[in-house]
Protein backbone atom coordinates (compact mmCIF):
# COMPACT_ATOMS: atom_id res chain seq x y z
CA UNK A 1 0.00 0.00 0.00
CA UNK A 2 1.31 3.28 -1.02
CA UNK A 3 0.03 6.88 0.41
CA UNK A 4 0.40 9.94 -1.75
CA UNK A 5 0.15 13.65 -0.47
CA UNK A 6 1.05 16.69 -2.90
CA UNK A 7 2.16 20.21 -2.05
CA UNK A 8 3.40 23.13 -3.68
CA UNK A 9 0.33 24.10 -5.29
CA UNK A 10 -0.65 27.66 -5.41
CA UNK A 11 -1.70 31.17 -7.92
CA UNK A 12 1.15 32.36 -10.26
CA UNK A 13 0.97 34.52 -12.78
CA UNK A 14 1.84 33.85 -16.25
CA UNK A 15 5.44 32.58 -17.31
CA UNK A 16 5.83 31.74 -13.38
CA UNK A 17 7.03 28.43 -12.08
CA UNK A 18 6.29 26.18 -9.52
CA UNK A 19 7.43 23.25 -7.86
CA UNK A 20 5.04 20.30 -7.24
CA UNK A 21 6.13 17.92 -4.76
CA UNK A 22 4.96 14.51 -3.85
CA UNK A 23 5.67 12.59 -0.30
CA UNK A 24 4.91 9.01 -0.67
CA UNK A 25 4.77 6.40 2.24
CA UNK A 26 5.42 2.46 1.90
CA UNK A 27 8.38 0.83 1.75
CA UNK A 28 7.61 -0.22 -1.63
CA UNK A 29 7.71 3.50 -3.37
CA UNK A 30 11.16 2.89 -5.35
CA UNK A 31 9.57 0.10 -7.31
CA UNK A 32 6.69 2.33 -8.89
CA UNK A 33 6.59 4.03 -11.90
CA UNK A 34 4.98 7.36 -10.62
CA UNK A 35 2.94 9.53 -13.04
CA UNK A 36 1.39 13.64 -12.37
CA UNK A 37 -2.06 13.79 -13.73
CA UNK A 38 -4.47 17.13 -14.14
CA UNK A 39 -7.99 17.47 -14.48
CA UNK A 40 -10.53 20.42 -14.51
CA UNK A 41 -14.06 20.51 -14.00
CA UNK A 42 -16.23 19.15 -16.12
CA UNK A 43 -13.22 17.26 -18.06
CA UNK A 44 -11.26 13.92 -17.91
CA UNK A 45 -8.18 13.86 -16.06
CA UNK A 46 -5.31 14.59 -18.28
CA UNK A 47 -2.09 12.60 -18.35
CA UNK A 48 0.64 14.74 -17.76
CA UNK A 49 4.45 12.88 -17.08
CA UNK A 50 5.36 9.61 -15.78
CA UNK A 51 8.56 8.01 -14.55
CA UNK A 52 9.92 5.01 -14.37
CA UNK A 53 10.51 3.54 -10.66
CA UNK A 54 14.51 4.48 -10.91
CA UNK A 55 14.53 7.97 -12.38
CA UNK A 56 15.90 6.43 -15.84
CA UNK A 57 12.94 7.17 -18.22
CA UNK A 58 10.54 10.14 -18.35
CA UNK A 59 7.20 10.87 -20.74
CA UNK A 60 5.21 13.98 -21.36
CA UNK A 61 2.51 15.21 -22.77
CA UNK A 62 2.72 17.22 -25.72
CA UNK A 63 1.51 20.21 -24.41
CA UNK A 64 3.51 20.33 -21.04
CA UNK A 65 6.69 19.27 -23.07
CA UNK A 66 9.83 21.37 -23.08
CA UNK A 67 8.17 23.06 -20.07
CA UNK A 68 7.77 21.00 -16.94
CA UNK A 69 10.06 18.12 -15.79
CA UNK A 70 9.21 15.53 -13.49
CA UNK A 71 11.99 13.86 -11.21
CA UNK A 72 12.21 10.98 -8.27
CA UNK A 73 13.91 10.95 -5.05
CA UNK A 74 13.57 6.99 -4.08
CA UNK A 75 15.75 7.31 -0.97
CA UNK A 76 13.44 10.65 0.19
CA UNK A 77 10.38 8.75 -1.50
CA UNK A 78 9.28 11.39 -3.46
CA UNK A 79 8.55 12.75 -6.39
CA UNK A 80 8.71 16.17 -8.05
CA UNK A 81 6.84 18.05 -10.87
CA UNK A 82 8.96 21.57 -11.74
CA UNK A 83 6.63 23.71 -13.91
CA UNK A 84 7.75 26.55 -16.26
CA UNK A 85 6.65 28.84 -18.39
CA UNK A 86 3.11 28.50 -16.90
CA UNK A 87 0.32 29.06 -19.12
CA UNK A 88 -3.88 29.85 -18.35
CA UNK A 89 -4.62 26.29 -19.94
CA UNK A 90 -2.28 25.04 -17.13
CA UNK A 91 -4.98 25.81 -14.23
CA UNK A 92 -5.84 22.52 -12.92
CA UNK A 93 -6.04 20.30 -9.97
CA UNK A 94 -2.64 17.93 -10.44
CA UNK A 95 -2.71 14.94 -8.90
CA UNK A 96 0.11 12.51 -8.11
CA UNK A 97 -0.26 8.58 -8.56
CA UNK A 98 1.70 5.48 -8.58
CA UNK A 99 1.40 2.36 -10.84
CA UNK A 100 2.60 -1.35 -9.78
CA UNK A 101 2.06 -1.99 -13.79
CA UNK A 102 5.71 -3.84 -14.73
CA UNK A 103 5.41 -2.07 -18.54
CA UNK A 104 7.56 0.40 -20.21
CA UNK A 105 6.46 4.00 -19.27
CA UNK A 106 4.84 4.72 -22.73
CA UNK A 107 2.17 2.08 -22.06
CA UNK A 108 1.25 3.88 -18.58
CA UNK A 109 -0.07 6.71 -19.20
CA UNK A 110 -3.88 6.25 -18.60
CA UNK A 111 -6.27 7.06 -15.23
CA UNK A 112 -6.85 3.34 -15.66
CA UNK A 113 -3.37 2.29 -15.22
CA UNK A 114 -2.43 3.70 -11.74
CA UNK A 115 -3.04 1.95 -8.41
CA UNK A 116 -2.90 4.95 -5.90
CA UNK A 117 -3.77 9.05 -5.87
CA UNK A 118 -3.31 11.45 -3.92
CA UNK A 119 -5.23 14.00 -2.93
CA UNK A 120 -4.65 16.93 -5.38
CA UNK A 121 -3.29 20.10 -5.37
CA UNK A 122 -4.65 23.07 -7.24
CA UNK A 123 -2.55 25.42 -9.18
CA UNK A 124 -3.89 28.35 -11.11
CA UNK A 125 -2.14 30.51 -13.67
CA UNK A 126 -3.46 34.19 -13.95
CA UNK A 127 -3.09 36.10 -17.35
Amino acid sequence: QVQLVESGGGLVQTGGSLRLSCAASGRTFSSYTMGWFRQVPGKEREFVAVISWNGGSTRYADSVKGRFTISRDNAKNTVHLQMNSLKPEDTAVYYCAGSGRARPIYRVTSYSDYDYWGQGTQVTVSS
